[in-house]
């Protein structure tokens, strides 16, 4: 399984129609609204390596209200418990649920 997080800079007045479209594609698992540069953050489950053109530069980048993606691939994936823990740094205990 290829995992691929793609970077989202979407048009101001578009960017919860964009993501709602984003969510709708089939090789797209998580969809999240972010604060900084990026607008979005889309992460991708693909069978195959070679999926990720037809799925990026096919599906993705037609996504109205796009005006920019950085794409970058998962080496390896770790624990989920473990970076629920990392998130949870500094929380008092119940709070990062």
């Amino acid at each position: 399984m290829v995992t691929a997080i793609v970077m989202v800079q979407a048009e101001r007045h578009s960017i919860q129609e964009t993501a709602e479209a984003l969510a709708g594609l089939s090789s797209v698992r998580e969809v999240y609204s972010v604060t900084g540069e990026w607008d979005i953050v889309a992460i991708l489950k693909l069978s195959r390596y070679e999926d990720l053109d037809d799925v990026v530069t096919g599906g993705l980048r037609k996504v109205p209200g796009i005006a920019r993606t950085q794409t970058m691939l998962a080496f390896r994936t770790y624990s989920e418990n473990l970076l629920d823990q990392g998130f949870g740094v500094g929380l008092d205990e119940g709070q990062n649920s």
